[in-house]
């Protein structure tokens, strides 16, 4: 690591403790995820250099994924026949959210490819290396699909605090004490295995499969302590802060009023689907909202573990979500590119907007 980005991680993780700290003086949910992030968010939107490295950034998730896989009980089997009906309902839902942000970005002079491709809730790095193959821009796809996870993040913790009375979220590993700790030491193993068996989000799918199996037959089950888990919040919400350095702020307040709308269509879209979700199979709607919220796997991992809502049925949800994406897209990228050929000649060629290694 160079010396200009070792500086640059002390300075994103220094703004991000300092957010951290400001928000949970202040009572506010999440403190030590939502603080980081709106702090580097901030600073990088005034152009100052914070940097989280990927590699780092992958551990963070590597822990995150042990400690949702940790969740898997053998009773967990009971309810599994419970969720057919739900996983449609999420996929009919998924069709008309995406659907109708893809009509407002349309509204907002999106090219057809980069508007279907920027409303697809999930599989983020495909969606932008399927519309830019398309024809599509992949800036505006790629800002449009970052500022929607980091908006649902931002806007949900808020929307469970406020229908629980202002009563700040507990996290679940607040109450138990730190247990098999020693399988930390197996996501250097983990990580690499993923990415070499080409698994969707790899650092974060891998561990958490190993943890689920050995949690599932009762072998092993990781929980940490609350100062691990703010520390795990505290460097991933650093590392989605810092993702928009660079743009420049005119740009950047463009992209964020027409990214806010369209997540908001979306949310409400999905929400309509949870309430069907909580009146037909009873599952609480706090369960069924997060379940189906238009946000990256990790990300509503996260939130899920942090607010002890259901973290298996929500990231089954997710998972769900993100392999049918992967699935359906590039299908529907060859008929988007039938029926749009070149929507956006630029991105034919490569050009010295578009982003390293992409080209």
């Amino acid at each position: 690591m160079s010396h200009a980005s070792l500086l640059a991680l002390l300075r994103a993780l220094g703004i991000g403790a300092f957010g951290g700290l400001l928000f949970a003086l202040l009572g506010l949910p999440l403190p030590w995820m939502l603080g980081p992030l709106t702090a580097n968010l901030l600073a990088s939107g005034r152009g100052i250099d914070v940097r989280v490295p990927e590699g780092l950034r992958e551990a963070f998730l590597g822990v995150m994924g042990l400690v949702l896989g940790s969740q898997v009980t053998p009773q967990l089997a009971e309810r599994v026949f419970d969720w057919p009906l739900s996983a449609a309902l999420l996929l009919v839902g998924v069709a008309v959210s995406t659907a109708v942000a893809s009509a407002w970005y349309r509204r907002c002079g999106f090219d057809p490819v980069s508007a279907w491709f920027a409303s697809a809730p999930g599989a983020m790095p495909t969606m932008i290396l399927l519309g830019e193959k398309c024809g599509g821009d992949p800036q505006r796809v790629a800002v449009a699909q970052s500022l929607r996870i980091i908006l649902v993040i931002l806007l949900l913790p808020p929307l469970f605090w406020a229908f629980e009375g202002g009563s700040a979220p507990t996290q679940a590993a607040a109450s138990e004490p730190a247990a098999h700790l020693w399988m930390l030491l197996t996501l250097p193993l983990l990580i690499p295995l993923g990415n070499w068996l080409r698994l969707p989000s790899a650092s974060l799918l891998a561990p958490l499969a190993f943890a689920a199996l050995l949690s599932g037959s009762d072998m092993a089950s990781l929980q940490l302590p609350e100062w691990g888990m703010n520390v795990m919040l505290w460097g991933l919400g650093s590392a989605i802060g810092c993702k928009f350095r660079g743009l420049s702020r005119r740009r950047f307040g463009k992209y964020l009023w027409q990214a806010a709308l369209a997540t908001l269509l979306a949310l409400l879209v999905l929400a309509l689907f949870a309430e069907l979700i909580h009146r037909w199979l009873g599952v609480p709607r706090d369960v069924a909202l997060l379940a189906l919220a238009p946000g990256g796997i990790g990300e509503m991992a996260i939130l899920a573990v942090a607010l002890d809502i259901d973290p298996i049925f929500v990231a089954f949800h997710h998972i769900l979500r993100m392999v049918a994406l992967m699935i359906v897209a590039p299908f529907w990228a060859r008929y988007l590119a039938r029926r749009y050929p070149l929507a956006n000649p630029d991105a034919a060629r490569p050009t010295a907007t578009q982003p390293p290694g992409k080209q």
